[in-house]
């Protein structure tokens, strides 16, 4: 990628995140941490890879996504509204009892979402699903998924990766957002998930470990995935929780709180100032 396209990809991912706070503010409720933290792998799906058509959002063809920690919908709305699969004067409207956008992503009701989730553990395994379809079909589709490193604790979760493995899913791809913390705090501390990358070879997985803010490292990471055959790949995103935000990154405390008008000021005064110096 050259320079233009990684700014123009930084100048999404910086929109992603207004639209993330902007939402949990209107709401006063959600999860901004987590959301924040897998904005740029959402900015490179819909925004470079991902062959999706906002006109036609049943499109057979299209390639599926699936967020399994669905409890950071806010990421997922902001970027389906950004790419024009509903207006954008929707996000504000967050959570509220009138609105379609729920607190965790809805099938049913929201143009774009392919699989409705929110119970962590059954986002990756419907990915598997619609992935063995896609086989069974012989489309030429590819599912992603984003999982959160808690959400790994899940036994679900690896019965997943179990049954990925052993129908050869090279079709699905999958991210893990791998900040480290959880509701409770640590993952090291509240349920050790480590060592993810041993694990998940041991379960029949390609396994690529990057920077989860790095774009080039994104695109280069699903393009050895798309040419991996016979098993499924998992991205290992390294990542910080509430990134973008600076009293926000690296704090538990954030993973499902909603900011106060003064912080919610300061959080879009922080990322005004990156588009502003997108723009020089």
């Amino acid at each position: 990628m050259n320079e233009s396209q990684i700014k123009e990809l930084k100048k999404y991912s910086t929109i992603l995140r207004k639209h993330i706070i902007e939402e949990v503010f209107s709401a006063q409720s959600g999860h901004p941490g987590g959301s924040l933290s897998c904005a740029d792998i959402l900015t490179v799906l819909y925004f470079k890879e991902m062959r999706v058509d906002p006109k036609n959002p049943k499109w057979e063809d299209r390639d599926r996504f699936v967020l399994s920690k669905g409890h950071c919908s806010p990421a997922l709305y902001a970027a389906l509204a950004e790419k024009g699969f509903f207006p954008k004067e929707e996000l504000v409207k967050f959570r509220k009892i009138d609105s379609f956008l729920e607190g965790h992503p809805s099938m049913r009701y929201v143009p774009g979402v392919d699989m409705s989730t929110g119970s962590l553990g059954q986002g990756i395994s419907t990915a598997v699903g619609m992935a063995i379809a896609g086989k069974l079909d012989n489309k030429d589709y590819n599912v992603f998924t984003i999982l959160g490193d808690g959400e790994i604790q899940e036994g679900q979760v690896w019965e997943a990766f179990m049954a990925a493995a052993h129908y050869k899913l090279d079709n699905l791809i999958a991210f893990l957002d791998h900040n480290g913390l959880q509701i409770d705090g640590k993952i090291s501390e509240v349920m050790s998930p480590e060592p993810v990358v041993d694990k998940i070879k041991a379960f029949g997985w390609h396994v690529i470990v990057i920077d989860g803010h790095n774009f080039e490292q994104i695109v280069n990471a699903i393009d050895e995935a798309k040419k991996t055959k016979g098993k499924p790949t998992m991205i290992i995103a390294e990542t910080i929780k509430g990134k973008g935000v600076s009293f926000m990154e690296n704090q538990a405390g954030w993973h499902g709180s909603a900011p106060n008008k003064e912080q919610r000021d300061t959080a879009i005064a922080e990322l005004d100032a990156v588009l502003a110096g997108l723009e020089v």
